[in-house]
């Protein structure tokens, strides 16, 4: 995985931060903690410069989470529930992000993208509310940014030191290699298995039951 990430940016640059992020800001677990990273790392090699590789990777952040609101706006829980099931997504996952929602309004929208898989899916439960939009595509930006200039700059402080760290690096690169291609792979095993995850789920329209969404006062 790690190293497909690396084969893509390496090879298509910008788009190919940008693309990455959108399609991890759909919902899709595709992990901005290895992209924006590699990005970074391939910025201090001057393959790409820092500012624009985090300006891509907050604009992919933004493009996602707008087609992830715009999807449950349109089609309710089934997108979630439905075609959602086959790439790991299940009713704990919109649960989960739901109940940040609830708990902090819009509010939540921002402190959403700080946090690893909240800041995935917490756009689908904006999108049940129909919050206003212009405040969550601000809100969305303003948590992105920092998570996407925090992790850029890492891997760039990595990319500039290699040389001093490279053997330790290494070491540490394999195992977080295996480390996330089992999380991927445990988390749409779990997606899969959960309950309520079957195919007759496609034909959901109806809010999650154990916690429905409610419109947050602006």
């Amino acid at each position: 995985m790690s190293q497909a990430i690396i084969s893509l940016v390496d090879k298509y640059g910008l788009l190919a931060v940008l693309v990455l992020m959108t399609v991890e800001s759909c919902g899709i677990p595709f992990p901005s903690e290895v992209v924006m990273p590699v990005a970074g790392i391939l910025a201090a090699q001057g393959h790409m410069a820092l500012i624009p590789a985090i300006l891509a990777g907050t604009a992919g952040n933004l493009i996602g989470s707008l087609i992830a609101y715009a999807l449950a706006a349109r089609f309710g829980t089934a997108v979630v529930l439905g075609p959602g099931r086959w790439i790991g997504l299940s009713r704990r996952h919109l649960e989960l992000a739901t109940r940040w929602f609830q708990r902090f309004g819009l509010l939540a929208v921002f402190i959403g993208r700080l946090l690893p898989a909240v800041r995935t899916y917490i756009s689908f439960p904006a999108g049940l509310a129909r919050v206003d939009l212009p405040r969550f595509a601000l809100l969305t930006v303003a948590g992105a940014l920092p998570w996407s200039a925090a992790l850029t700059v890492v891997g760039y402080e990595l990319g500039a030191n290699y040389k001093r760290i490279s053997g330790p690096i290494g070491t540490a690169a394999v195992v977080l290699a295996v480390a996330i291609v089992a999380a991927i792979g445990f988390w749409i095993y779990r997606g899969r298995s959960a309950p309520g995850a079957g195919p007759d789920t496609a034909q959901t329209t109806e809010p999650v039951a154990s916690t429905p969404v409610a419109k947050p006062k602006a």
